[in-house]
């Protein structure tokens, strides 16, 4: 029963707000509101808000007539019920199944939220706000759109016929300060001797892949690694959605451009990664390889551009090479493929394969070194691993950093440029 009254409850509000926004809508003089500054604007607005759910001879509480006011401004001015999502810093995703299932990631887990829309129409107007602030549609004839919000988040959005449910949203948030090196060690996702080496690798200007699967955190760790460059290198960061937050001064940021409405005009990273090399860079950052861009990225890591970096989506780091030789193939060229194999070799130096565990958190779980051909088969070894051990009774993911012993190949490299390792290093271990 209180279930049934809590659900009435609900539906009422929602029936008070959406009759009070439109009266709202009809009271404001929109065109002398768009001159205003947001500040002031929103302030003009609250007012009238809050005077006509004042007037409203309805019964609500203070606290709800509250928030019926900030609600109705969020729908206004904002993105309606997501708005307390994307000011929540804790929130790492946002995933809209349906208009009245919102569920949201804190922490590497998920969990349903209270939140909701009023309708499909409702949560529609919601995503068509999102992607026409970027030049974009949605419709029945492009019923798919990725998008960014002013903050750097990713969105994708696909609505019916493809959506069989009704509109799906989902926003891939980027918090506004980047994920630290000291954090990920706090954090237990690597290991302050991994950093070393890693760090040192960068430096020294070695070509490295970070591999891992969909919101392992990739991009997070090619933002720590990207640290690292000297201030002094010339940066081309190329990505289809930037979400990369270098600090270094000499940094010329490129990102893809989606076909306009006609399907035409659309910019792909292989222009971009082509184009990039005629910009006298010292160093490439793809945020991810996903096609035929791949020949030009090892092009230009095997021709002057080394300590480039890039991420791929790929389970292990032997499957992060088959998948880049796949890529390679889609541009045609009808290379040999033990020819695509020694490319590879030669221009990447080292895979870093990171994960998402069962209890939500994000571990770099190999560092490996590709060694160059063996036979016809990229030759690689594992310099760090981590090795999983067990959960425990919280369901907390128990395991080992640890060094394999190996020095690897590219040591010898790295200190012809000054590098120094500590003996330790290749023989370190740590539990958590």
């Amino acid at each position: 029963m209180a279930n049934v009254q809590s659900f009435e409850r609900a539906d009422f509000f929602q029936q008070v707000k959406a009759d009070l926004h439109r009266k709202i809508l009809d009271r404001l003089d929109l065109e002398k509101l768009g001159k205003a500054s947001g500040d002031s604007a929103r302030d003009e607005v609250l007012v009238v808000i809050r005077n006509a759910v004042n007037s409203e001879v309805v019964p609500l509480s203070f606290a709800e007539r509250e928030r019926l006011s900030r609600e109705i401004l969020d729908e206004i001015f904002g993105l309606g019920p997501l708005e307390p999502l994307l000011k929540d810093t804790t929130v790492s995703d946002i995933l809209v199944n349906r208009f009245d299932r919102v569920y949201v990631e804190r922490a590497g887990k998920l969990e349903r939220t209270a939140l909701s829309f009023k309708d499909d129409s409702h949560l529609m107007q919601i995503i068509e706000r999102i992607v026409s602030r970027v030049g974009r549609r949605v419709d029945e004839s492009s019923p798919m759109v990725d998008a960014r919000l002013a903050d750097g988040s990713r969105v994708n959005a696909i609505i019916p016929p493809l959506a069989i449910d009704g509109p799906c949203l989902s926003i891939r948030r980027f918090g506004r300060d980047p994920v630290t090196a000291r954090q990920m060690i706090e954090n237990q996702t690597l290991t302050e001797p991994m950093l070393e080496l890693l760090s040192t690798m960068v430096k020294g200007r070695l070509n490295i892949l970070v591999s891992g699967g969909t919101g392992a955190g990739k991009t997070t760790l090619l933002n720590v690694l990207s640290g690292y460059i000297p201030n002094s290198d010339r940066i081309v960061t190329i990505e289809d959605a930037a979400e990369l937050q270098l600090k270094q001064e000499h940094v010329v940021r490129l990102e893809t451009r989606p076909p306009n409405i006609e399907g035409k005009g659309a910019v792909r990273q292989r222009q971009l990664v082509i184009n990039s090399l005629r910009m006298r860079p010292d160093r490439i950052v793809v945020g991810e390889v996903r096609g035929e861009e791949a020949f030009d990225m090892l092009q230009a890591m095997n021709t002057g551009h080394e300590g480039s970096l890039t991420t791929v989506h790929a389970n292990s780091p032997r499957d992060a090479m088959a998948r880049v030789e796949n890529m390679v193939s889609m541009a045609n060229l009808n290379i040999p493929e033990r020819a695509v194999r020694h490319q590879i070799a030669s221009a990447v130096h080292a895979v870093v394969q990171i994960a998402r565990l069962s209890d939500g958190t994000r571990k770099v779980i190999t560092v490996s070194e590709i060694t160059g051909m063996d036979n016809d088969m990229i030759g690689m070894q594992d310099i760090f691993s981590f090795d999983r051990t067990g959960t425990d009774e919280n369901g907390k993911v128990r395991g080992i950093f640890r060094a394999t012993g190996v020095r690897p190949h590219f040591a010898e490299r790295l200190a012809t440029s000054g590098a120094r390792f500590r003996p330790a290093l290749f023989e370190s271990s740590f539990e958590v």
